[in-house]
Order: structure tokens, then C-alpha cells, then sequence
């Protein structure tokens, strides 16, 4: 409780240092909290970089934390406008009187990996293997294979040996050959790719084989319903701002290369895959189908992860996604 009270003041402080501009310049601030490692930055930085905001009329005010929960305390301390996470998260918070909504960011998934010349082709030989698994054990990615695993007789949690651990750590261990298989997420898993390791599926392949045949946003931008009824215009700028920033990163060689250290790599293959991995991940249209399939993920990570992952929160609440179009 004192760590978090620290972190609360400490977010606090970092809003003071940021007031709110005048209203003769008529530009809105939007406080975003991200990871400062984190792939969103390369959105960010380029909306920055070529003036999307002050374009598209608001200023982007970039807070880099440590972790994304301390991106999660900053919203609901109010010291961020929006954080970026996904609808499980936002879903729970509604439950428990969490006023979040959910707009979608991207559709990049984790993925299954193993070396080059592992024995492993399927999902079926996991079984008696030593697993990575980043994010911990109610990580999305594997909940959906223990789902998967048990439509096809399989207990994944009992005979598989599970090593939780951070990304880049569990990334060393697949490469040193302390691990069988890695589950890790999109940019751990195209650095892998990079260095010769074989994917042998991903989260979206999962999703496809339990019978949800849609490719749904994993990531979006998570804000307070409050705050985006009483900023809804500056929202939706933001919102063109991203989306404009990314297509400039996906089209453009020279746009890629100014956020080219934000990568943290020098390989040429490396940079590629992360840029392939990005861009197929962009979100170019959000249906009502779309949101019927992640209400239908949410039930099957409902009955693997239990209350743990969603507290009393069984069903997905429809109204959590961000209307746009809205009066």
C-alpha cells in the first residue's frame, strides 16, 4: 500500500508539471502513460515527430513509466488521460465500478516459438516440455492454449513444466536451450524470428482453432468514460493522430527510420520483422462482429483463468468499446 500510495504522489507530480495550456492557444493536452520500452512509443514519437497533434488540434503529452501497472494507477489517479491495455483489464474495472472504455490500437499477437531444429511441430508435443511463459500465469496467451489444449484432451497446466518470467529474460533462456518452447509477446517473438527460431503458432491461430474465426485487437487505448464523454472531439484527433502515424510508419522508409533506435536493435532482419509484425497489426476497421468474437474470447478466458483473471466479471460488457461516432 506505501509503494502504491509513492507511485500515486509520484504520477501526481508528473501531472503538475504539465498544467493545463491557456485558452487562448486552444490546443488541448492529452497525458498518455506508456511503457518507455513499450511499441506504442513508435506511434507516439511519430505522431511528435511530424506535428500530428498540434494538425490535428490537441497536445500530445508523453509520460514514460516503469511498468504497466503503474500505468493503470495513473488513470485511475487521474494523472494520465489514457494508458494503452487490453478489454479483459478494462471489462474487470467495469465490473467493479471502473468507468473505462476501450478503443482498439492493434491486433499483434504473441506467439508459440522453439528452435529451428526442435522436435516440436505441434501444440500436442508441449506435453512433458518446459515451457516459457512471459506475463505470468494468467497471461492471455496462455490461458488461450490451456483452452485450446483442453478442447483437445490436453492439460497444458499440469504436464507442461512452466517457467514464468520477464520477456527479454525468457527470450535469453529459449536461446541458451533452457527452455522447450516460448510463449512471449509479438516483438520478443519477431526478434526470435530474426535469429532463426520457428514459430508454431500464435495467438490468433489459437483463437481461430477454438472456433472464433475473427482476427480481434489485442491492445487499445484505455480511457475514463467521463473524461472521453467531456473530450470526445480531442479524442477522436487523437485517435486519427495514431492512426495517421501509423500508416506513415508502414509507408514510408524515412518515417521508419527516424524511430529506428526505438526499436533498441541494429539488425537489419530484426528491424524488418518488427515492422512487418507492426504494421499487419494496425486496426483498419472494428465491427460489431468483431466485437462479438472478442465477447466470446473474453467467456472462454473467463472459465480458464476463473476469477483471478476477472473477478466476478463473466460476460463481456458490450458498452465498454469506444464509440466514435457518438453525440
Amino acid at each position: 500500500m506505501q509503494i502504491r500510495l509513492k507511485i500515486i504522489l509520484f504520477l501526481f507530480s508528473i501531472g503538475l508539471a504539465f498544467p493545463t495550456l491557456s485558452g487562448a492557444e486552444n490546443i488541448t493536452p492529452i497525458k498518455i502513460s506508456v511503457l518507455k520500452f513499450g511499441t506504442v512509443n513508435w506511434t507516439l514519437e511519430t505522431i511528435k515527430q511530424n506535428g500530428l497533434d498540434k494538425k490535428n488540434g490537441f497536445k500530445l503529452v508523453v509520460q514514460h513509466l516503469a511498468s504497466t501497472q503503474a500505468g493503470k494507477i495513473a488513470l485511475q489517479a487521474n494523472a494520465a488521460d489514457l494508458i494503452v491495455s487490453d478489454w479483459t483489464w478494462v471489462a474487470r474495472q467495469r465490473g467493479s465500478l471502473g468507468d473505462y472504455l476501450f478503443s482498439p490500437y492493434s491486433s499483434s499477437a504473441g506467439a508459440i516459438m522453439v528452435a529451428q531444429n526442435s522436435p516440436i511441430q505441434s501444440i500436442n508435443e508441449l506435453i512433458g516440455k518446459k515451457l516459457g511463459i512471459a506475463g505470468g500465469a494468467l497471461d492471455k496467451n496462455w490461458l488461450l492454449l490451456r483452452a485450446l489444449g483442453l478442447k483437445q484432451g490436453l492439460d497444458f497446466d499440469t504436464h507442461v513444466e512452466k517457467v514464468f518470467g520477464a520477456p527479454p529474460l525468457l527470450n535469453n533462456l529459449l536461446q541458451q536451450g533452457e527452455l522447450d518452447a516460448l510463449i512471449n509477446y509479438w516483438h520478443y517473438s519477431a526478434r526470435l524470428k530474426a535469429k532463426g527460431y520457428r514459430q508454431i503458432m500464435d495467438t490468433h491461430d489459437i483463437i481461430h482453432q477454438l472456433g472464433i474465426d475473427k482476427t480481434v485487437p489485442i491492445l487499445g487505448y484505455v480511457f475514463r468514460e467521463d473524461w472521453a464523454n467531456k473530450h470526445a472531439d480531442s479524442l477522436n484527433r487523437f485517435l486519427t493522430a495514431s492512426r495517421e502515424a501509423a500508416n506513415l510508419l508502414c509507408d514510408s522508409d524515412s518515417h521508419w527510420n527516424a524511430i529506428l533506435p526505438l526499436t533498441r536493435s541494429d539488425d537489419p532482419d530484426t528491424q524488418r520483422l518488427l515492422r512487418s509484425n507492426y504494421c499487419e497489426g494496425r486496426i483498419t476497421h472494428f465491427t460489431e462482429q468483431d466485437k462479438q468474437a472478442i465477447a466470446d474470447i473474453y467467456s472462454i478466458l473467463a472459465k480458464t483463468g476463473g476469477s483471478k483473471l476477472v473477478g466476478t466479471v463473466k460476460q463481456l460488457d458490450p458498452h465498454l468499446f469506444w464509440n466514435s461516432n457518438r453525440d
